[in-house]
């Protein structure tokens, strides 16, 4: 009697460190993925913002063609795309201060109706927005990612493994590094 009641003991106990091993497996690895689309979704900004920078010395060549006197809103262009590509206002302002100068870039084409005219103007503007809306969309399926992954990270029994296997929450406005933006070599059209 003695040895099937330990035998039993043993068995129950085994059994529950198994399925404890299990489900630490399926946690980790269902974080990970997680983890890993809250990542990718960091890296779709990050080549939005890309895409972004190496469309502004082209659109500033297409507007010097026909405002070149303009000079002082262009030169405000080129700052705020290298102060964003640098990252070098704190908090992210620096993109805020690249769209404003887009903004006041975009505006010398109701000024100047040739350059509104111009194909290759309106070419990259509405490159330019659809660069936008990319940019918004990717924000919105990072906000998502992060979300799923701080739900699942906080949720039981998650959340007593969670913090010793290493998973953080994910941060919704972390983009201070994608907000730099690393441009590359960028092509140029000039007129």
């Amino acid at each position: 009697m003695i040895d099937i009641l330990g035998w039993f003991w043993t068995s129950a106990i085994l059994v529950i460190a198994v399925g404890t091993v299990v489900l630490l497996i399926a946690i980790y690895n269902q974080l990970v993925r997680l983890r890993q689309n809250v990542r990718q979704g960091v890296a779709d900004i990050d080549a939005q913002l890309r895409q972004r920078h190496d469309l502004i010395p082209n659109l500033v060549e297409a507007v010097k063609g026909y405002a070149g006197h303009e000079a002082s809103t262009l030169e405000a262009v080129i700052t705020a795309r290298n102060a964003a590509a640098k990252g070098d206002a704190p908090g992210g302002t620096s993109e805020a201060q690249l769209k404003l100068a887009l903004d006041n870039l975009l505006a010398l084409g109701e000024a100047y109706p040739d350059l509104k005219a111009s194909a290759n103007f309106q070419s990259l503007q509405n490159e330019l927005g659809d660069v936008e809306d990319n940019l918004a969309a990717a924000r919105r399926a990072l906000n998502a990612a992060a979300a799923r992954f701080n739900a699942a990270r906080e949720s039981f029994p998650a959340v007593l493994f969670a913090g010793m296997l290493g998973f953080g929450e994910a941060d919704f406005s972390r983009l201070a590094e994608s907000e730099k933006g690393v441009v590359d070599q960028t092509p140029k059209v000039a007129f």
